[in-house]
């Protein structure tokens, strides 16, 4: 494979709350130039987790919660940002007792997703918890969500539902029927 591309220039062409789109203006290995443009994290992004709560080896626990790029609801798994100060299982056993009411006495990360990589320089840290115990903190989430306890060997229901689209959660939940053994 060739040498990475050069940078020539970088600039900021579109800015949100939430999102910076930079223009990158690249030359290749052949010379051949073009500009990408891509989604870039802000200085004060520390990540973001997916956490797969494991009930019991068989289980898993969901949740249920409006989605407005699709604007519906959607069952996937649990997920934020690392705050100032945590670290990855730090900021997933938070976000476990925020969004499901539970904390992990066991929590690993297993893996690191990206979810589009030639647009977006996101990383996303897959977690596993287990050993779960009930711990409730008070989130961010506009609304109460939905815990829905699904059974790992029934994954194939679940993604033909239609309720569950979130690659990630996909990818995450496969990952962790392959850990359990089913």
């Amino acid at each position: 494979m060739s040498d990475k591309p050069k940078i020539l220039k970088r600039s900021i062409v579109a800015q949100s709350r939430l999102f910076k789109v930079e223009a990158l203006d690249l030359q290749f290995s052949n010379n051949e130039t073009r500009q990408y443009e891509r989604l870039v994290r802000d200085n004060n992004n520390r990540g973001a987790v997916l956490i797969i709560p494991l009930l019991d080896k068989e289980t898993v626990l969901l949740i249920r919660e409006y989605s407005a790029g699709l604007d519906r609801y959607e069952l996937g798994l649990p997920k934020g940002k690392v705050d100032a100060g945590e670290d990855y299982l730090q900021a997933a056993n938070r976000e476990l007792k925020e969004e499901v009411g539970y904390g992990a006495n066991k929590i690993q990360q297993i893996s690191s997703f990206s979810l589009a990589p030639s647009y977006m320089q996101h990383m996303t840290e897959i977690i596993l918890a287990e050993e779960l115990y009930e711990e409730r903190l008070a989130g961010d989430e506009p609304e109460p969500l939905e815990v829905v306890p699904w059974k790992l060997s029934n994954l194939a229901e679940l993604i033909s539902s239609g309720e569950c689209t979130e690659a990630r959660s996909i990818a995450a939940l496969y990952m962790a029927r392959d850990y359990c053994g089913l």
